[in-house]
């Protein structure tokens, strides 16, 4: 697989340092999309900032789950419209949606954070998530057709929300609010915008103190009966499962219950 990395200049590497910031709460990381007075939008320093951020959580093997969050009004609005117009882009680079890490993944759960309005690239963004929680004053919106612009990236939501409600988004570019969201299932939870990075952090440390090695076999689950279909992921699974039953975790897990202590993951 194709790893992307794009060559920044020194004043794009320290504009990349500010805008992109990364804080880590215990085997947590939290990554903070902080260009607020452009809403943080997805150009091309704050997408490398985004892959160099990821690809580090995913190579640091304390860290188990992140959260992915922006600062002011936006979550992100999507792709940068001035830097679109200023290099007259038409079809985007194949990279340009690639933001979760290097190649686009992590093994590892990741945590939308959603404090504002999440359009295009930024609903890109949480649709690529592994969880949402949304503050109550965000909003998720596919604006392309308002734009003139396209969104294949979006084919991928029909596995999180139902035919209807993704034929409205596309057709018609008009946002949802938070309540609508959960209520398709596209966010897990809906809190006071006060309350956002704390019920995140919540949900991050419960993931974060589960088994590591059943956990990225859980998210690996997932993608693959959305990927493949049912029967065949059951035959996937199995494969998948089957170092988790070999570890010794598998063997810690029981042991702890029975000696009633916590479990002492050591993820191999």
């Amino acid at each position: 697989m194709t790893l992307v990395s794009v060559v920044l200049t020194e004043d794009e590497q320290r504009l990349k340092e500010r805008i992109v910031r990364t804080a880590r709460h215990g085997r947590v990381l939290v990554v903070t999309m902080d260009r607020p007075e452009r809403r943080n939008a997805l150009g091309k320093v704050m997408r490398q900032g985004l892959r160099d951020a990821f690809d580090a959580f995913e190579a640091d093997p304390d860290l188990r789950c992140a959260i992915l969050t922006g600062t002011g009004p936006a979550f992100s609005a999507g792709g940068d419209l001035k830097e679109m117009s200023e290099t007259a882009m038409k079809v985007p680079p194949k990279h340009s949606d690639i933001m979760i890490s290097s190649n686009g993944t992590v093994s590892k759960p990741v945590i939308a954070a959603v404090n504002g309005y999440a359009l295009a690239g930024g609903f890109r963004l949480v649709q690529n998530c592994d969880l949402a929680v949304a503050a109550e004053q965000a909003t998720f919106g596919i604006s392309e057709v308002l734009r003139g612009r396209g969104s294949p990236w979006a084919a991928p939501l029909i596995n999180i929300v139902p035919q209807r409600v993704m034929t409205e988004l596309l057709l018609t570019g008009e946002p949802i609010g938070a309540a609508r969201a959960y209520e398709v299932g596209l966010v897990n939870r809906v809190v006071p915008a006060e309350r956002l990075l704390d019920a995140a952090l919540e949900m991050a440390q419960k993931i974060a103190a589960a088994a590591p090695l059943s956990v990225r076999a859980a998210k690996r689950l997932v993608q693959l009966t959305t990927e493949m279909g049912v029967t065949q992921a059951e035959r996937a699974a199995d494969l998948v499962y089957e170092r988790v039953y070999l570890s010794d975790d598998a063997q810690e897990g029981p042991r702890a219950f029975a000696e009633k202590r916590e479990p002492v993951w050591t993820g191999t």
